[in-house]
């Protein structure tokens, strides 16, 4: 399978550094807020390159950061007159809630703050090598020490863009960045040689990482604006600690979701949490949402994407029904042939760069053709077989078919289904029609189909 690997700017294949384990570490949330969508895309895209590599039969090591503590955190904090922790957990709770809903499986989470003990040793090696120096206001890395800062984002030293660099006048160069700050009135603080205060974002990272896989590791990712100065810091951090390069062979960045062709902003009223956009999607839809766009292109969330969303996971859920309604005994030989053939180009589609845009349209194209094959009446249930073990061999890594709720029967249920088969066999269709809103009240729908009535749950 190849990647594009930002640090080459190549495309490349994955080949793990030790047998086929991979060892992949994604940046999480910062838990001051819900999760948003631009969040679902990330991880939804890592979840299914993660499952996908898995399906491959690669061990795949699948560690994620949770930033809880942080000058956003902390600002949240005060103005809603909680502690930093218990905001924290408050969003912890939620970013877990949002994760399970979207079938989102990590193989661990790591809270900074569970990682203060390595990130103050870290900071001591970088102070004592000379890529660090302490400041009245904590501890700053000097990138000028670092030859290669600036290499994953491909910016020279003399032309580093001002973006999330923090402002501080006790600093030696403008593009610097924090390592440890001194604690300030009021703020949470641990205890340090270098006096109480907190660790900089880019070093929770790096101690986490490398605390579960050692030196060096296969693959990172997180969105693109991640990439400076959060990824640029981290490497310089690994690298001069080790002395090892790459601190990481591979690393990869999903492009931005903007909503309605603006950039997500509270401000513009266009800010939708995971919550929201699941009240409006099942996650299933959500997800093929996110396969409809290559993950390096930018992703618009519109009325436009929700309905062609909406459209493919009613076509998908349609074919799913028309499935499971055939019990004819007929049988098309040539079917498993153009299953198989299919299957390789989605997967020849996937090895290509993730390319999920291509390989759900090859998927979807191929239901088309079933579907014409069901209406002529040619394939029987030992087809249906067929079709069903291949989709639920694709859906290991999308996670896209609808899940089929089961009915629940109750003794009522049962009378008022028996009800108003008397009424229709009676052509009393008010009566039928009234049941039937009924049954729907109780979260059972009522299907009418020239082989009689069938029930299955809303």
């Amino acid at each position: 399978m190849k990647i594009y690997n930002t640090l080459t700017q190549k495309l490349e294949e994955i080949k793990p550094r030790k047998d086929n384990k991979i060892n992949m570490f994604v940046c999480g949330p910062t838990v001051y807020d819900h999760a948003h969508i631009g969040h679902a895309r990330t991880y939804v895209f890592f979840d299914m390159l993660v499952k996908y590599l898995q399906y491959k039969k690669y061990k795949v090591f699948f560690l994620m950061n949770i930033t809880d503590i942080d000058d956003k955190l902390i600002a949240r904090a005060k103005q809603t007159e909680t502690t930093e922790k218990e905001l924290a957990d408050i969003h912890i709770k939620s970013f877990f809630e949002d994760m399970k809903e979207l079938h989102v499986k990590v193989t661990k989470y790591a809270k900074a703050t569970d990682f203060i003990p390595q990130i103050i040793k870290q900071v001591k090696i970088l102070l004592e090598k000379g890529y660090a120096y302490e400041t009245p206001n904590g501890i700053y890395y000097d990138i000028t020490k670092f030859e290669d800062y600036g290499n994953l984002s491909k910016q020279p030293l003399n032309e580093l863009k001002v973006h999330r660099i923090e402002p501080d006048l006790t600093k030696r160069n403008i593009a610097d960045f924090s390592l440890w700050k001194r604690q300030k009135p009021g703020e949470p603080a641990w205890q340090s040689p270098f006096g109480k205060g907190r660790p900089g974002w880019h070093i929770e990272d790096t101690a986490i990482a490398m605390h579960y896989f050692g030196e060096q590791y296969d693959l990172h990712g997180g969105g693109i604006d991640l990439m400076f100065p959060h990824h640029e810091a981290e490497i310089a951090q690994a690298e001069a600690i080790t002395g090892k390069k790459p601190y990481v062979k591979y690393w990869i960045h999903p492009t931005h979701l903007i909503v309605e062709g603006r950039k997500m902003s509270k401000s513009l009223g266009n800010f939708i949490t995971i919550k929201k956009a699941l009240e409006e999607f099942p996650a299933e839809a959500l997800r093929i949402m996110f396969i409809q766009t290559h993950y390096k292109k930018e992703l618009n969330y519109s009325k436009e994407t929700i309905e062609t969303t909406r459209a493919a996971y009613e076509r998908l859920k349609s074919f799913q029904e028309r499935l499971n309604e055939i019990d004819s005994r007929k049988y098309d030989k040539g079917l498993k042939i153009i299953i198989g053939k299919e299957k390789k180009k989605i997967l020849t589609a996937l090895d290509n760069n993730f390319d999920t845009p291509k390989a759900f349209t090859i998927l979807m194209t191929l239901i088309k053709r079933i579907n014409g094959m069901i209406e002529k009446n040619k394939i029987g249930k030992k087809n249906t077989i067929e079709i069903t073990k291949f989709l639920n061999e694709i859906n290991t890594f999308f996670n896209i078919l609808p899940e089929e709720k089961k009915a629940k029967i109750t003794k009522e249920i049962k009378e008022l289904v028996k009800e108003r088969e008397k009424a229709r066999k009676k052509k009393d269709f008010a009566k039928a029609d009234s049941i039937r809103d009924k049954l729907k009240e109780k979260g059972i729908l009522m299907e009418d189909t020239p082989k009689g009535s069938k029930i299955r749950a809303l």
